[in-house]
This record gives C-alpha cells, structure tokens and sequence, in this order.
C-alpha cells in the first residue's frame, strides 16, 4: 500500500520544479497519485477493507484540494500536471 523509497525519489526527480524540490504541489499531487494506484490495486483483492478505503477517500480530497490550489494559481502547470499524471480533469 505505501510507495518505497525509490518509487518515491523517481517520483520527486520526474516532478520537481527545482533541484532540492520536495514539497511543490506538483510533487505532493503525483506522490498522493501513485499511493492511491496502489490502494486501488490493493481493494481489487481486499474488497472489504473499509478501514483502508476511508484512507482513501482523505487522499483523493487531498489531492484535489491541491489540484484546485494549482488550478488557481497557475493553470498552465495544473494542465502540465493533469497530462503527464494522466488524471481525467
């Protein structure tokens, strides 16, 4: 269910805006995007798991209250984002 380091940095290094950027929105949103592929995944076995699908469910809000805070701001890196991550919005 959680992503492991590697997964992580390659995520941080494809996604950053600068060299030691960790914490940009861009980075947080394909971070909250590859944990909730992997709850996804992980309900397809465990389909009453809804322990697990209300941590879900805090991570989708998360990530769209990001996503809405791009959007605001700066609508060229909100449609940047939506592409490579492949997210339907």
């Amino acid at each position: 269910m959680s992503i492991t380091a590697e997964k992580k940095a390659e995520l941080i290094r494809t996604h950053a805006r600068g060299a030691h950027d960790t914490g940009s929105a861009e980075v947080q949103v394909a971070i909250l995007s590859e944990r909730i592929a992997n709850l996804t995944e992980h309900f397809k076995t465990h389909k009453k798991d809804n322990h697990s699908r209300r941590g879900l469910l805090k991570l989708v809000s998360q990530r769209r209250s990001l996503l809405d805070h791009l959007k605001k701001s700066d609508e060229a890196r909100y449609a940047a984002l939506i592409n490579t991550l492949g997210l339907r919005r």
